[in-house]
């Protein structure tokens, strides 16, 4: 299957007074219509700066873009500034980590949805109304008819974010990009958000690009997992095989680092220890080298002169990994799985 959204080689990077910050540095992906793809990575990773490339949201700053990034085969790099307008919410729509600072706060939810219809399509006000408030319906709000006349402040976080879902999917496109859509909401909240990406994805046969730092939500989301770590992609694949066969150090800190409900309840979290590297001045070879509990295990000083290349994961397929572990998921089975989850471990071979 032809995938609607293939990003190849994409490099975004920030000329400074200090240096050139490489926010992205050589990011390739594919997403198909109808599936997931799970963006997950600590904060400054570069997750919403390669999202916020496919809209062409750095148009227009001092930022450095190149590479492709192929929707349904038009290179959106090569458009100018009109045509970009004319993808960005019809073809490609986000939904932004916080609704109420991406919602104006002058302007009824209403208006601000209509006015999404009303650049795309030849309507009258009436009727971009009537589609709005279809919409709202559509998304879950109650007495859309009369809550289309309030204003964002009006809302509670979890309506405000289902009126953000409307103002993307208006449209209908083919690509729905959400930037962290649970982060400030409580978990019963969560829980309907997802499902309502879920519903609405089926429906509109969207292909949704979700990027978060829940692992919970990526395991109920995502068919495809891509982890990125200082600007680059460190492991990807489907996602039933970067959860229970990761093959990456930074992955396996990232699992380390979430809770267990049906392990022991006097369990530590393992954090991953120090920082996330300047983005300026990555460290040579291996950026995560610093943070790697496991690099005693490369022979030499791979890790610390020479980037790993995107290889094959043992489990093979389209799973990949940059790491120089001759037998990470060796590893993984004997030193990491028996801490994180001991009772997996034993059931293990």
């Amino acid at each position: 299957m032809t995938s609607y959204l293939s990003v190849r080689d994409l490099v975004v990077h920030f000329p400074t007074i200090d240096g050139i910050v490489k926010a992205t540095d050589g990011l390739s992906y594919e997403v198909e219509r109808g599936k997931t793809l799970g963006i997950v990575g600590e904060s400054g990773s570069g997750k919403s700066v390669s999202s916020s490339a496919i809209l062409g949201l750095h148009r227009g700053t001092n930022a450095k873009v190149s590479g492709e990034i192929l929707l349904d085969g038009d290179d959106l790099l090569q458009l100018n500034d009109e045509q970009m307008r004319q993808h960005r919410g019809s073809d490609v729509a986000m939904i932004f980590q916080d609704p109420l600072s991406a919602m104006h706060p002058y302007y009824t939810v209403g208006n601000q949805i209509a006015e999404a219809y009303l650049v795309h399509n030849r309507v009258g006000k009436k009727a971009a109304r009537a589609r709005a408030i279809e919409m709202l319906d559509r998304v879950g709000i109650p007495q859309p008819d009369r809550r289309v006349d309030d204003y964002p402040h009006q809302f509670s976080g979890g309506m405000r974010q289902r009126a953000m879902i409307a103002m993307g999917l208006i449209n209908n496109p083919g690509l729905l990009i959400a930037d962290e859509p649970t982060t400030a909401l409580d978990v019963t909240v969560q829980a309907q958000i997802l499902d309502l990406l879920q519903d609405l994805q089926r429906e509109f046969n969207s292909a949704i690009i979700i990027i978060t730092h829940d692992l919970g939500v990526v395991a109920e989301m995502a068919d495809d997992v891509l982890v990125m770590y200082a600007g680059r992609a460190v492991e990807y694949g489907p996602c039933k095989e970067i959860l229970t066969h990761p093959e990456m150090p930074y992955t396996w800190g990232l699992l380390s680092s979430v809770p267990d409900l049906s392990a022991d309840t006097n369990a530590k979290l393992i954090p991953i220890r120090g920082n996330p590297p300047s983005l300026l001045s990555p460290p040579p070879g291996c950026a995560f080298n610093p943070r790697c509990d496991h690099r005693d295990k490369v022979p030499g000083d791979l890790c610390t002169t020479q980037v790993p290349d995107l290889t094959t994961a043992r489990s093979g397929g389209n799973h990949v990994k940059r790491c120089h572990l001759a037998n990470p998921d060796e590893v993984y089975a004997t030193e990491v799985l028996p801490e994180i989850a001991p009772d997996l471990a034993k059931e293990t071979p």
